[in-house]
């Protein structure tokens, strides 16, 4: 297999951009994090960028092999980028707008955006599909906290 690497890196920038923005917009509301009330399984603040980090590269890898794949990825990649406009979004509702309950039904969407992306990969490429996983497990878990930190908060 031939990889194209210009492609490669459009396709992993692509949702680091979409985390970038989002993050650099909310920035000023980050530490709200750190003074809310949180539920136990909470992991530290500075575990998020890490593992977002990881997650973008995924799915931009995700997403090239959907690209490469010479199949009919359009759909698939039509649902990617309305998950991607959607997990945008989140942290503003979240963090900057605060509004915990809508951030939460709006991560609910997301997850089924999610869901539906990871399984037209996984028609798509296999590993595309397997490489999606990860996100959709981390989302599972973010919408745990979103709902505790709602009920707590």
């Amino acid at each position: 297999m031939n990889i194209n690497y210009k492609k490669l890196f459009i396709c992993i920038l692509i949702p680091l951009a979409v985390g970038f923005v989002s993050a650099f917009l909310t920035r000023n509301n980050m530490e709200l994090f750190d003074v809310i009330n949180k539920p136990k399984l909470s992991p530290p603040g500075q575990l998020f960028p890490i593992v977002w980090t990881i997650l973008y590269i995924c799915m931009g890898i995700a997403s090239y092999l959907v690209c490469v794949s010479g199949a009919d990825n359009q759909a698939a990649l039509n649902v990617y980028a309305v998950q991607l406009i959607f997990n945008f979004f989140w942290s503003i509702i979240f963090f900057y707008l605060q509004e915990y309950q809508f951030a939460f039904y709006w991560l609910v969407v997301l997850w089924i955006l999610i869901l539906i992306t990871t399984r037209r990969f996984y028609n798509i490429s296999k590993p595309a599909g397997y490489l999606m996983i990860p996100y959709l497990l981390w989302v599972t878990f973010a919408g745990y906290l979103n709902w505790q930190i709602y009920i707590l908060n």
